[in-house]
This record gives structure tokens, sequence and C-alpha cells, in this order.
């Protein structure tokens, strides 16, 4: 068997476990920032956070025990993507990610969740996985992400190296802006940081108390761990030093971890470009893994079952939010997994600032259905927008137009 191949089966593999603990667990981001939003519960928000700090230990373990080589993760010829890049593409962290967070609440959940619904047997989770697929190829494979969006943005980006920083992992800055040259420093910021999460998430009953919670955080913060060795430890760094003298190089091979924006844009290219194998990628591998691990567990359950559309409304809103999700996810370089996990998990800041900008858009947009839902006409999108903000503590209580529900 190829390196290729053993490559993209062992995403499959970690990923079809991951996508049944997930279904098992419910384990979900967008009912994260939901459950916190709208009831107080912050359950399975601490998963999520419980799932990033394991993925920051796990992959600071990996570089302890020199199982792995994280400075690739800097490169953009061998990282997919450059998480820790020196180039500080601020403005599509903060809009990629509001788009995202915007685009998973109209579609009612994110890229994972989409994939593990899809696997469940939800036909309306097809028509967002399609849209969502359809906004990354245009993102991905067109000129749509360099003229709508890079055109402005990438002056405004700020390269770190004209200010001799290598890169923009947390470390990096922290140790050029006070001249620390340890190498300790990252597995020192690692652990405590990692270890700041954990005690974060326990401190709450709604975390602690639901083994679901921390089963569904502990799979999805090792999965990402699993995927980074595949690919940045032995078998991967073999692969890369293949692919270097082929004639054809296999689309996206690098030091990669699992995101679940990009299979759906590499799944249509795949498809357009008459099922070439040498396109290919552990992203898609890794996709359809949560797809057959839900379906699996699903029938195993007896919890596979087919939903629909409710009305031509709702359907509206999910073809709006998977197509949100699938320009954000690769416009904020990830997604709730591949930036709030997995970019996290290499200390990238622009990876939390991306995260941070999610779970905002998504509640943001709670707040404004909600208002609009409860004051009909009453409330127009800006009252329903400033009093959300204003829920939310973004802006003063006096800025708020409508009473608070």
């Amino acid at each position: 068997m190829s390196l290729l191949m053993q490559v993209l089966l062992a995403g499959f593999v970690i990923t079809l476990v991951m996508g049944a603990v997930a279904v098992k667990t419910n384990f979900c981001t967008m009912g994260a920032v939901s459950d916190a939003v709208n009831i107080g519960d912050t359950g399975r928000l601490r998963a999520w956070i419980f799932a990033a700090a394991v993925a920051i230990l796990g992959v600071m373990g990996l570089q302890v025990a020199g199982l792995s080589d994280f400075s690739i993760t800097a490169d953009g010829g061998s990282a997919i993507p450059p998480y820790r890049t020196a180039m500080f593409a601020w403005p599509r962290y903060i809009l990629g990610g509001l788009l995202f967070g915007i685009g998973m609440t109209l579609g009612s959940g994110c890229g994972n969740k989409t994939l593990l619904r899809v696997g469940g047997g939800n036909l309306k989770s097809l028509f967002v996985l399609a849209a969502m697929g359809f906004g990354a190829y245009l993102m991905i494979f067109t000129n749509f992400s360099a003229t709508v969006f890079m055109s402005w943005m990438s002056p405004l980006f700020v390269d770190l190296s004209a200010f001799g920083i290598a890169d923009q992992s947390l470390h990096t800055l922290i140790g050029s802006s006070f001249g620390i040259a340890s190498a300790n420093l990252e597995y020192m910021l690692a652990a405590a940081l990692g270890l700041a999460l954990i005690a974060w998430a326990l401190a709450s009953r709604d975390f602690r108390n639901s083994f679901d919670n921390i089963l569904g955080g502990f799979v999805v913060g090792l999965a990402v761990v699993a995927a980074w060795y595949v690919t940045t430890g032995p078998l991967g760094a073999a692969l890369l030093e293949e692919v270097e003298f082929m004639d054809e190089r296999p689309l996206a091979v690098g030091a990669q971890s699992l995101t679940f924006v990009q299979p759906s844009g590499q799944f249509i290219n795949w498809i357009k470009q008459g099922g070439d194998s040498n396109l290919l990628t552990f992203a898609m591998f890794a996709g359809a893994g949560a797809i057959v691990g839900a379906f699996l567990y699903s029938v195993i359950a007896r919890k596979f079952k087919f939903e629909w559309f409710t009305g031509i409304r709702d359907f509206t809103n999910h073809i709006i939010g998977g197509f949100l999700m699938g320009i954000g996810g690769v416009l904020g370089m990830g997604c709730t997994i591949g930036q709030g996990v997995t970019g996290v998990s290499t200390l990238a800041l622009g990876s939390f600032i991306t995260m941070l900008s999610i779970m905002l858009g998504s509640a943001l947009t709670m707040k404004v259905q909600l208002y609009k839902m409860v004051y009909e006409e009453e409330a127009s999108f800006g009252k329903a927008l400033l009093t959300g903000l204003a829920d939310l503590h973004l802006l003063p209580n006096k800025l708020r137009r409508l009473d608070a529900v």
C-alpha cells in the first residue's frame, strides 16, 4: 500500500471513531453556543474547550517525545493551512469566523455536525453539505476569494517577519516581545494553558457531571492529536519526502489535522475533475470517516432516521447557512474543529481569534433570531442586533432597543 493511501486511510479510521463518539455524546459546537446563550448551560461549551485543551497537551506531548515536527505548521508549502504563518491575516480570521458562526446557526450545525447528521439520515444536511461545498469550492478553486476578499484584505495583513518575529504562535510572540529565547517556553505555555482550560471545564457541574461531555471532548481532542501524528510523524514526513520527487504532486499533502469545511469543496473538485486519484485528500477521507462513523452508531443504536425541511423558510436558511460556512470556513482558515481545536492546538494567535469570532457570530445570530421571533415586525434587524449586543454585554444596556426576553 502506498504511503499516501496509508495516510488517507489513517485519517478515515480516526474520524470514524470520532464520528461515532460525537453522535453518541451529542458533541456539537453550535449546540454548545446555543446552550450557553439561551439557557445558561455551559456543559457542551466546556466540552469544546476541553477538546481544545486535550489537543494542546497532546501536541505538546508529541513534540516532547520527538514524535512530530510542528515547525512545519508555519510553512505555507508544507502546512495545510499554515496556522503559525508569520503573515498575520487578522481581517480574514475575524470576518471568516463571523461568517462561519452565522452560517452554522442558520444551517443548524457546524461542518462536523453537518457530516454527522448526514450519517444519521438527516436529508436537510445533504443540502447544507452541498451548499457548504459550493462555497468552499469557490474559495479554494476559483478567483472568488482573491476578487471578493483578498483584494482589500491583503494590504491589511501584518507580516510579523518584518519585525523579526518568526511566526504567530503565542510562545514565539511572547518570546520575541520579552526577549525570551528558551526552547522550553512553548512547552511551558502549552502545559499552563492546557491545564488551565481543563480546570475551567471541570469547574462547572454542567460539564463534570456529564460523562458524555467529558468523553466527547476527550475523544475529539485525541482525534485531532492522532491526525497530527499521522501527518507530522514518521509516516507523514516520509510522504512529504516522497512527493517531492513525484512528477505530479497529489493535492493537499502536508502537515494537517482535522477540519470539516475543506473536504466538501475538495469533493466537488474531485467530481468535477472526473475522479482523479491525485485529488483525493486527507480532509476528504476524514470527512468520509465522520459520516460512516455517525452512520454505524446511528444504525446500531437505532437512532438513524430521515429528516426533512419544515418549509421553504427552513430550506432557505439552511442553504444560506451552508454557503456561508463554506465561504467563512475557508476565509477563516478553519471551522469550529479546524480552528477551534486543530488550530488552537498549535497555539496560533489567529486560531484563537477565529474561534472567538465564530462564537460571536453564532451567538449574535441566535439573539437576532430570538428577538425577531418574539417581537415580529417591531423587531427590525438593527433593533434586534443592538439588543443582542447589549445582551452579550458588548454594548451598554442603554443602547438596547427591545426589552430583554
